[in-house]
């Protein structure tokens, strides 16, 4: 019993990555209509940033998950306006081969900076250790960054669900040509929205930086598993992408118990599955299919 809910915590902590990431790829395929291979890039380059802002001003695990998400939405802002922008009007094709260039340009940049062993990432002493509840010892690593996901997963719930802002926008991911026929100017929410999902990319990568190892390709699998995770969600379900980044998870951490050399493929057969039964996905509208 125990060892099932270890794989189980240790699946939810890597869903929780999963489910960050996809929350914002999720909401920027919503509005833009854009396939941004690049968030597996960006995900990556959210630990680098934490790795190197460290190094060099010294600024803590604490700081940086509220720093670096700052400088990736300027980052997703800028690349919004100065690249997606203007392909935004042809066919979705051009900015998926865009972003695809962007993560092969990003990688080669990190790469011939840092090098390929990886960057070194303190973990906060604070968050070192076990959790012992009766029997059952977790890593307080884990236990953090699972509560963590779930608070931001939450927060950005109640901002879509609760707010004026996060209602036009929820309004435009699931039904964009309809708020616009109601007259509402979506085209002012894109750069923003860019800008947050790739924020939300930029905090996963903190997450992982003291649990996984920083190289330039930290983003290469990632970015594959995250579109099984959205596909599974339902392409354009903020809802779905939360709740298929924690499916995935879970397939994963014990794929890997059990099943090692199919841990991997068990995703892409749930993904293939799922579209048989539901082709939008388990909360994607069918008529959106």
């Amino acid at each position: 019993m125990n060892e099932i809910l270890q794989y189980t915590l240790q699946g939810l902590a890597a869903g929780s990555f999963y489910a960050l990431a996809a929350l914002g790829l999720a909401i920027i395929f919503g509005v833009l209509g854009v396939v941004n291979f690049a968030h597996g890039a960006c995900y990556m380059l959210g630990a680098v940033v934490a790795a190197v802002l460290q190094d060099l001003l010294g600024l803590n695990f604490w700081l940086a998950l509220l720093v670096v998400p700052v400088v990736m939405f300027v980052f997703g802002v800028m690349i919004e306006r100065l690249l997606v922008s203007r392909l935004i009007a042809l066919d979705p094709l051009y900015n998926f081969l865009l972003t695809f260039g962007l993560t092969l340009l990003l990688v080669d940049l990190v790469k011939r900076q840092y090098g390929v062993s990886g960057l070194p990432y303190t973990r906060p002493e604070l968050l070192t250790g076990q959790l012992t509840l009766g029997a059952l010892r977790l890593p307080t690593y884990q236990v953090f960054v699972l509560a963590f996901s779930l608070l931001v997963c939450a927060a950005v719930w109640l901002l879509m669900t609760r707010t004026r802002i996060g209602m036009i926008v929820r309004a435009s991911t699931e039904k964009s040509e309809l708020t616009r026929a109601l007259g509402v100017d979506v085209n002012r929410w894109v750069t923003p929205v860019f800008g947050f999902g790739i924020a939300l990319a930029g905090l996963a990568g903190v997450l992982a930086a003291p649990f996984r190892a920083i190289t330039a390709d930290m983003g290469s699998s990632f970015i594959i598993i995250l579109f099984a995770v959205v596909v599974i969600g339902g392409l354009g379900s903020i809802v779905g992408a939360v709740v298929a980044g924690f499916i995935v998870g879970l397939v994963e951490a014990f794929g890997q118990a059990y099943a090692p050399a199919l841990s991997q493929i068990a995703i892409f057969v749930l993904m293939a599955l799922v579209i048989l039964v539901r082709p939008a996905g388990l909360f994607g509208r069918e008529e959106n299919a």
